[in-house]
């Protein structure tokens, strides 16, 4: 695993988009924590992520690559569009999809909904410059402790990824999840 700082990853990030696009996974800094991502469009990259994570039936969100995108792809009443004008922020907001092509099946496990983040983070515009959703889930084995240095980074998920943008200690804990399929419904985590 090559592990990159901000500056590294932006001044090579068109090599890193094609990476991405052959379906490497990599490990990536948020607001809140380090993530696992890939193509959230590609079937077997979202596996791989699944094996890694050991993680085979829930769903995964995708850092979306804008808030139009959400609106294209997602059910938005007024509700929702309070929480999208949160954002960039540290949420995870479950809406309907419409579009079930935006993403592979297997990020959804092929519910009718989908968790759409956008972390104000600088990490969140290359999603958009990419042109595509990426998946993000906490960088651990599934029931371990979430990465939020490079200390906590389980050998097992290290060995899956191709790369690593690392930006020193995070303090964040997972982003706020808020429901927004039928009555507001917001979890700490």
């Amino acid at each position: 695993m090559h592990t990159l700082s901000k500056d590294e990853f932006e001044t090579q990030k068109e090599i890193f988009f094609t990476k991405i696009r052959e379906g490497y996974l990599f490990i990536h800094p948020t607001d809140t924590i380090y993530g696992i991502g890939c193509d959230a469009t590609n079937h077997d990259s979202v596996y791989k992520v699944r094996e890694t994570k050991e993680r085979y039936t829930a769903p995964f969100s995708v850092i979306a690559p804008s808030k139009e995108w959400i609106k294209q792809n997602c059910h938005v009443d007024k509700q929702a569009e309070k929480w999208i004008n949160k954002l960039p922020g540290p949420y995870t907001l479950i809406l309907k999809l419409k579009n079930k092509e935006a993403i592979a099946p297997n990020v959804n496990m092929d519910l009718d909904t989908l968790g759409v983040r956008i972390p104000d983070h600088w990490f969140s515009k290359l999603a958009n410059e990419i042109g595509i959703p990426l998946v993000t889930t906490s960088a651990n084995v599934t029931k371990d402790n979430f990465m939020t240095s490079e200390d906590d980074l389980d050998a097992k998920v290290a060995s899956h990824m191709e790369f690593m943008v690392y930006e020193g200690e995070k303090k964040g804990r997972p982003s706020k999840i808020v429901d927004l399929t039928k009555d507001e419904k917001i979890i700490e985590r």
